[in-house]
């Protein structure tokens, strides 16, 4: 292998003294154990996060998910927001799509994946299990069958409003928050209205409280009351609404006469204080849960806390903000529901989770990601958020922990430790912890097992010796600029990738200029294609040639520089005579095909590696795929599949989530950086 890269960054590149040997594929052949069969392998990190995968329990993924509504039986339904879906989890945490198309905004009415939603945020169920949703973005309120029809039963698509009135005559602004009452009624938080609506089983929608863009946080008889961007309600077996007043940071209580009362919290109590009435305090109430004592539970977002709320107004918080440490995203709950059985439902940002007895906390379905700088053995260690990869001639593996500006190293047994810097931002040379990064994107090892990364904040390229010593080999952190020559005299702006030849030549994606740089094994920078400060397109010659801040780069067997355009949808060449052409893609036309050339597709491109046959892979970030380009301007796909979101490994093709990173280690296996988990692929022949 002649380069890597990474997510927008790029590994593998050298410089190294006269004496350093020719780079060759060898110095990083064997990384990781080997497997025989093609196919996707966990490394090390954490694998949960945003994605749209059906199945169960913790393979399935969601993508902010938010409303969540219980059934008798114990199944849970959910308003996958940014998925566009409402999703079901049975009792037993399997997932499947009751309605709505993944990742498809619309507004159609239909059967299951037929329908069409737009950012549905709240969701509830009535008595004989219908289901109504607040499809935010599209200003309607929607209804679905037990069967999974889906029908629009007030609002019109697309246009905001307050007027009351029967069906597709009335109108919303962003309805966030949803519920049903005994008698059939749907209420609904109008938020942007700042007002509590209702819609009768006939269809008619009337304003129960508040006044249509008027906010404030009165109390009083309906249209005198005022609201702040209500979000989530819910009602009692006395048809009493209570209202979670976001903009206030209140709860309110509104009886089916439309009186208004303010029952826990107030505005100069703000913050998580337990207490009663007016002496409580949240910090984001954004949904509620109703059990059939009158016992509210309130999703307090801000203070990352369940909330148990009594009708008399006693605030309480539940005790399980313990497991914030392992569940970052739990503690930030989203949405919340209670069974009969008193089993609180909770979504965090990515996943369904259930509480019992009001202090432990299971996970349900779906994983929410994990972040952190935990040194340890694969599963258990955490990252920040990785960018770059690259491996040594030893087998090891070492990423680019961005916002922890450091470098990780990962042993053949997937053992995680830290390499150099120390968490926080600087640009000093040194040893292991002694040095310090601002931002690193791109990295790449030598033969001799030296690391060199495109210190992307601090504009500079730093070199790291095996035994940990950093120092800086061009650019200089007091200042950024695009001028060529000596070392310490060239300057970079924010380069995020650096890949190298067989003669030893550094190649780097000056990202800031719109350029690529090259530096001979003397230290020498110049430009090899693109003009500072002059972005574009264009193919030609040297300066003549135009980049849009280029994230990625390789190197092919015959010195030719690869970089990938993300914004542009292409993947570019560079002769080693500054002749650049587009290898694959074509501008501005995004998808996934397959094909020759500019026949193919790709949506975001960022990652890059090249093997010693001259074929080039690419990380389609848009598409979660990786594909390959052979010298002949073939495209294939070779893992993930397009539109299928989430990390499933196993036999290819298995699924991905957003690969950024990528660089070779050996002939057929691919070091993959995919949100903070390290994969390894096993490349089919």
């Amino acid at each position: 292998m002649l380069s890597a890269c990474g997510a927008g960054f790029d590994p593998l590149a050298l410089l190294v003294d006269e004496a350093t040997p020719v780079f060759r594929q060898s110095a990083i052949a064997a990384t990781m154990p080997a497997s025989a069969q093609p196919g996707l392998f966990f490394v090390a990190g954490s694998t949960g996060g945003a994605g749209n995968l059906s199945g169960g329990g913790n393979q399935a993924r969601f993508n902010f998910p938010i409303g969540i509504a219980v059934d008798g039986v114990g199944n849970r339904y959910v308003a996958d927001w940014q998925n566009h879906v409402i999703r079901k989890v049975s009792a037993d945490g399997s997932v499947s799509t009751l309605a709505g198309a993944m990742s498809t905004p619309g507004a159609a009415d239909g059967t299951g994946t037929a329908a069409r939603f737009n950012y549905p945020q709240s969701i509830a169920i009535d008595r004989a299990g219908t289901l109504y949703v607040a499809d935010t973005n599209n200003q309607t309120i929607r209804k679905i069958t037990p069967q999974g029809v889906v029908t629009t039963i007030a609002g019109r698509v697309g246009v905001d409003g307050s007027t009351d009135g029967r069906g597709n005559a009335a109108r919303f602004s962003y309805p966030q928050g949803i519920a049903v009452d005994v008698a059939g009624t749907v209420l609904v938080s109008d938020t942007y209205n700042h007002t509590v609506r209702t819609i009768s089983p006939g269809g008619v929608v009337g304003t129960l409280a508040g006044s249509a863009g008027n906010f404030g946080v009165l109390d009083g008889v309906r249209s005198a009351a005022r609201f702040s961007n209500p979000q989530g309600l819910v009602t009692d077996a006395a048809r009493n609404i209570y209202v979670a007043d976001a903009g206030n940071g209140v709860l309110r209580k509104v009886t089916p006469a439309g009186i208004v009362t303010t029952l826990a919290g107030s505005l100069a109590n703000y913050g998580l204080k337990d207490g009663t009435g007016a002496a409580a305090g949240f910090e984001g109430l954004s949904n509620l849960a109703i059990d059939g004592a009158g016992i509210l539970y309130g999703a307090d977002q801000y203070a990352r806390r369940i909330r148990r709320i009594t009708p008399q107004g006693v605030v309480t918080t539940l005790p399980v903000n313990a497991l914030s440490v392992s569940h970052p995203q739990v503690a930030m709950p989203l949405g919340i529901a209670v069974d009969p059985t008193g089993t609180l439902s909770v979504t965090g940002q990515y996943g369904v989770h259930v509480i019992t007895g009001g202090t432990t906390l299971k996970t349900l379905a779906g994983k929410e990601l994990e972040r952190g700088m935990v040194d340890g053995n694969g599963a258990k260690a955490r990252f920040g958020s990785l960018q770059g990869v690259t491996s040594d001639a030893s087998g090891n593996w070492y990423v680019v922990d961005t916002p922890h500006h450091m470098i990780r190293k990962i042993t053949p047994a997937g053992v995680v430790s830290q390499l150099a810097g120390n968490g926080k931002p600087g640009g000093v040379d040194g040893t292991g912890s002694g040095a310090s990064f601002n931002y690193p994107r791109g990295i790449v090892a030598d033969a001799l097992g030296n690391l060199f990364v495109a210190d992307t904040f601090n504009s500079r390229i730093r070199k790291i010796t095996p035994a940990g010593v950093v120092t800086t080999i061009a650019g200089a952190g007091s200042s950024s600029g695009s001028t060529d020559g000596p070392g310490n005299i060239a300057r970079f702006f924010e380069p995020e990738a650096i890949a190298i030849d067989a003669s030893r030549n550094l190649y780097v994606a000056d990202t800031g200029n719109h350029t690529v740089r090259k530096i001979t094994v003397a230290g020498v920078v110049s430009t090899l294609a693109g003009s500072p400060g002059k972005y574009g397109s264009d193919d030609g010659t040297g300066a003549a040639a135009r980049f849009l801040k280029p994230p990625a780069i390789a190197v092919d067997p015959s010195g030719n520089v690869v970089l990938s355009q993300p914004a542009y949808g292409t993947i570019r060449k560079i002769t080693p005579g500054g002749v650049v052409t587009t290898l694959a893609g074509r501008v501005l036309e995004t998808g996934a095909l397959d094909g020759a050339g500019d026949a193919a597709r790709f949506f975001n491109p960022q990652g890059l590696a090249a093997d010693n046959a001259g074929n080039v892979y690419v990380a389609d970030t848009g598409n979660n795929t990786i594909r390959r380009i052979t010298p002949s301007g073939q495209v294939s796909t070779v893992a993930g599949v397009p539109g299928l979101v989430g990390i499933r490994t196993g036999a290819l093709p298995g699924s991905l989530a957003q690969p950024m990173a990528l660089a070779m280690s050996g002939a057929s296996t691919l070091a993959v950086i995919n949100e903070n988990a390290v994969l390894r692929l096993v490349l089919p022949k």
